[in-house]
């Protein structure tokens, strides 16, 4: 059976959303006012703008045809309006499915690089993340301003460490922390969809994806819409229990490993409120704060 993060419906479903969100008007073509059945553009129109015959991209949309060319995707791309990162989807997506044992269940840990950068960047609330976003280590300020309700050493405990995913739908204190809860929902999603497509045979994560599908009416219904967006730096509102309001700018940085790994920083602009928020945060940490992780085997 068809996991809800892989399968051969993903493109199919991924194709359908994309043209349900374009109107023949917003791409140049002519409606003459007569009654539509589906949202968006059908699939001959899109063919027709593809420049491609409408039997091959319905085999394409029907999971038929596993073989797509560079041109067609990128032709495909075009038609669609597609951003760079649902293009690199959709490359991910087209890949033809190989014949592989299914991966051993692994669970990540930070290298000591990485802790060490943890440990140095005192004053800056920083995570390192796997490619399920859980949490594989932190410092006190990144521990004190996500998840201060938690024990520190949560991470160190791989069969139950923290996800920064699961935490943000099914946990009712990360709820209360994002006052623009519809925005920072999206762009979860949408992060998630990326390592989907990155990582297809990863068990925990697929596990992950249907954990909250089933127990997430919310993040069902974001999920269902196919949106893409590597979200690795923007801005983020916190409502946080001890400090009040924070307006952080963060960065995503990925290791250039390929193992979906990063570390996720928070700062506040120079003299802002927040930036003095943060320093009061971080009066709260203990003095023996380090940062902890499980040992490697």
């Amino acid at each position: 059976m068809d996991s809800p993060a892989t399968g051969p419906t993903e493109l199919g479903d991924f194709l359908r959303t994309r043209r349900a969100r374009l109107r023949p008007e917003d791409v140049g073509l002519v409606s003459y006012g007569v009654r539509r059945r589906v949202p968006g553009l059908r699939r001959e129109e899109l063919a027709q703008l593809a420049g491609v015959s409408v039997a091959y991209y319905t085999r394409l949309e029907q999971g038929q045809s596993h073989h797509a060319s560079e041109g067609v995707l990128d032709a495909l791309a075009r038609a669609l309006r597609l951003s760079p990162d649902e293009r690199a989807h959709l490359d991910q997506l087209s890949r033809p499915a190989r014949t592989r044992r299914r991966p051993a269940v692994r669970h990540d840990t930070a290298r000591p690089g990485i802790r060490q950068l943890l440990s140095a960047l005192d004053g800056v609330p920083a995570v390192a993340l796997g490619p399920r976003f859980e949490v594989l280590a932190w410092n006190r300020l990144g521990h004190a301003l996500l998840a201060g309700h938690l024990c520190f050493d949560s991470p160190a405990r791989p069969l139950d460490r923290p996800n920064t995913q699961r935490l943000f739908f099914l946990d009712p204190h990360t709820r209360e922390l994002y006052p623009e809860r519809e925005q920072e929902a999206r762009r979860a999603v949408a992060s998630l969809r990326v390592a989907a497509g990155r990582f297809p045979d990863d068990p925990q994560l697929t596990e992950l994806i249907g954990e909250l599908s089933m127990k997430s009416a919310e993040f069902s219904a974001l999920w269902s819409r196919h949106a893409v967006s590597n979200c690795t730096f923007g801005t983020k509102h916190f409502h946080h229990p001890l400090v009040g309001a924070l307006t952080l700018d963060f960065e995503m940085m990925h290791t250039p490993d390929g193992s979906g790994q990063g570390v996720l920083m928070y700062t506040a602009a120079e003299g802002s409120p927040s930036e003095a928020a943060l320093r009061l945060l971080a009066a709260e940490r203990r003095p023996d704060a380090r940062v902890l992780e499980p040992e490697r085997p």
